[in-house]
């Protein structure tokens, strides 16, 4: 079988929100220590897509045009005063990955770790460069 395509790929059946954490998860596992450390707080969820509350936020009008996003308080914002707020979130959405990699062709785990680094750059605040370096440091 192809590197990055598992059983459940071959048989047709497209990939479960489980796959998709499991993608982001060893994505997350690979990620530099100075990284790594400051993500513990920092909540994961694969849901099927993004809600109208979130779409309206961003300006986007269908929800197969997200397929990722950063809910939080960059690193270098935040404050010893900042109390009761939320956990920091990077949402992943299934039906937007899934849309995208039947577009593209990508490897899903190659697309779901490019998703999942692009949330975690808005997580400490990096610019694009710092991203893409970010996410060959993290390639197999």
């Amino acid at each position: 079988m192809a590197a990055g395509v598992n059983a459940q790929d071959a048989l047709g059946e497209a990939p479960s929100a489980a796959a998709i954490e499991a993608h982001a998860r060893a994505t997350i596992a690979r990620l530099p220590d100075a990284f790594r450390v400051h993500l513990g707080d920092v909540v994961l969820l694969v849901e099927e897509e993004a809600d109208e509350e979130t779409l309206a936020a961003l300006d986007i009008d269908h929800p197969l045009d997200l397929t990722g996003v950063y809910v939080g308080r960059p690193v270098g914002e935040k404050s010893a005063f900042d109390t009761g707020a939320l956990p920091d979130r990077i949402h992943l959405y299934r039906q937007a990955i899934l849309a995208e990699w039947c577009e593209t062709g990508v490897r899903l785990d190659d697309l779901v770790a490019h998703v999942t680094i692009h949330e975690i750059g808005h997580h400490f605040g990096l610019s694009d460069a710092d991203m893409h370096a970010l996410e060959e440091a993290v390639a197999d």
